[in-house]
C-alpha cells in the first residue's frame, strides 16, 4: 500500500471545500425537475445536510449562500445554526437570472432601471454578507445575445464594469467581490464575461479585492484549463474554484467523474502555484444532483477532490525540474504519470479511521438511516429547488 508521508498528510488535514446550498435542493434538465424525499424545504435544512457532508468527512466547513434561493428573515439566526452544527457560511452567490426584467441583461443592460434593480440586488447580497461574516460576493451573469447585431457589446462591457465599480464600492475592508466566466449558455452568439481573460480583464480595472473564478465546467471542449489556472496564479488573481465536471457543456456533475486526470493535472498547477491550503484561493463545489441523492453525491465529490489531491502531493517535483531541464519528454511525463496512477484511497482510508472519521464516508452515510430518517420528517411545505 502506498504511504503517505506527514508532510502530505498535514497539508490534506487544512484542505476545505466549500458546499453550495443549492446542490441540495431539487434540479434537473430543461425538460424536467425530479423531486427526491427528504429535499430541504429552507436554507435551515440546507445546512444541516451540508454538516453531514462535513461531520463525515471534515472537508467541508462551509456553506455557500445563494441569493434569492436563501432569503431568510434573520441571518445571525442562520449563521448561529450553522455554527451548532459545526459549519460556518461562506460565499454569497448573487442571481439576475431569474427576473422577468432581466431577459435582456441586467447589469450589461441599456435601461437604466434594470440595471440599477441588478446593482441595487448585489448590493443586498453585501448586506447579508455583513450578517453572516462571509467574506466573497461571486457574481455570474446570464447575460449575452443570441444574433449578430442585436446588441452593442462594447457597450454592454462598459456598463458591466460601471455596474461592478458600484458594487465593489460597497465592499468591506475584508470583503471581495469574484467573478465568475462561462463560455457560452444561455446566449449562443455572444457572452458578456465568456472567458478568463475578460473576468481578468473587469477585475483587474477594480482593484485588489477583485478576484475571478473558474469553473471547472466553464470551457469549451479540450481547453487546457490547468494553464489558465497556472496564469491566474501567477496573475494574482485566482479568488476562487468552482469544482464540477461536464462531458459536452455545462453539466454540473459530480467532480472529476468526466476526466479524472484533467481533475488531477489542474491541482497539479494548484500545489504548484501555491494555490493549495492558500486563504486567497477557495475552493467550492458548484454541482447539482438531478437524479442521484444529494447528501451522498457531495460526499463523493469532496472525496474525488480529496484524492486527486494528494496524487498531486505525490508528483516528485525534483525529478520533474530535472527531466524538464533535460529535455526528457517522456521522462517528465511519466513522472506526472507516476503519481496519477498511484492508488492513495486505502492510504487515506487509514488516515481518516486515525482521526476519528469512518474510513469510507460513503458507506458510513448508507449506515447511517439519516436519508430514511429526513424523508420520514421533511414532510409537508414546498421543498427547495428551482425549474429550468
Amino acid at each position: 500500500m502506498t504511504t503517505l508521508s506527514p508532510e502530505i498528510l498535514s497539508t490534506l488535514e487544512g484542505q476545505a471545500i466549500e458546499l453550495p446550498s443549492w446542490a441540495f435542493g431539487n434540479s434537473g434538465t430543461r425538460f424536467r425537475v425530479f423531486p427526491t424525499a427528504g429535499t430541504p424545504r429552507d436554507p435551515f435544512e440546507k445546512i444541516a445536510d451540508a454538516a453531514e457532508v462535513n461531520r463525515l468527512t471534515a472537508l467541508a466547513p462551509t456553506v455557500a449562500l445563494h441569493i434569492p434561493w436563501d432569503l431568510v428573515d434573520d441571518y445571525t439566526a442562520l449563521r448561529r445554526h450553522a455554527e451548532d452544527l459545526g459549519v460556518k457560511l461562506g460565499t454569497v452567490n448573487s442571481n439576475t437570472f431569474q427576473d422577468e426584467d432581466y431577459k435582456f441583461g441586467a447589469l450589461t443592460h441599456h435601461d437604466e432601471r434594470i440595471r440599477r434593480k441588478a446593482i441595487d440586488h448585489h448590493l443586498e447580497c453585501i448586506d447579508v454578507m455583513d450578517a453572516t461574516g462571509s467574506r466573497d460576493l461571486k457574481i455570474w451573469l446570464a447575460e449575452g445575445s443570441n444574433y449578430p447585431g442585436q446588441n452593442d457589446m462594447r457597450g454592454r462591457q462598459d456598463r458591466l464594469q460601471d455596474s461592478l465599480q458600484q458594487i465593489y464600492a460597497r465592499l468591506g475592508d475584508d470583503q471581495r467581490l469574484v467573478l465568475e466566466y462561462k463560455f457560452f449558455e444561455p446566449s449562443f452568439y455572444h457572452t458578456d464575461v465568456p472567458d478568463w481573460g475578460t473576468s481578468y480583464a473587469q477585475v483587474a480595472s477594480l482593484g485588489d479585492k477583485a478576484m475571478v473564478c473558474l469553473d471547472t465546467g466553464h470551457h469549451a471542449p479540450g481547453t487546457n484549463i490547468e494553464f489558465i489556472v497556472m496564469q491566474l496564479l501567477r496573475l494574482g488573481k485566482l479568488g476562487s474554484f468552482d469544482f464540477n465536471s461536464r462531458f459536452y457543456a455545462d453539466d454540473d456533475l459530480i467532480v472529476g467523474a468526466a476526466d479524472p486526470f484533467q481533475l488531477f493535472r489542474i491541482l497539479f498547477e494548484v500545489v504548484r502555484g501555491g494555490g493549495l491550503n492558500n486563504p486567497d484561493v477557495a475552493f467550492m463545489l458548484d454541482q447539482c444532483h438531478n437524479i442521484e441523492d444529494k447528501i451522498p453525491g457531495q460526499i463523493r465529490s469532496v472525496l474525488n477532490v480529496q484524492e486527486m489531491t494528494a496524487r498531486a502531493l505525490l508528483v516528485d517535483r525534483e525529478a520533474l525540474a530535472a527531466a524538464q531541464q533535460a529535455n526528457d519528454v517522456l521522462g517528465a511525463n511519466a513522472v506526472l504519470m507516476d503519481a496519477f496512477y498511484t492508488d492513495v484511497r486505502p492510504a487515506l482510508a487509514e488516515w481518516r479511521e486515525s482521526r476519528g472519521l469512518p474510513s469510507d464516508p460513503m458507506a458510513a452515510f448508507a449506515a447511517s438511516g439519516y436519508l430514511p430518517r429526513i424523508a420520514a420528517e421533511r414532510v409537508g411545505g414546498t421543498q427547495a429547488g428551482w425549474g429550468a
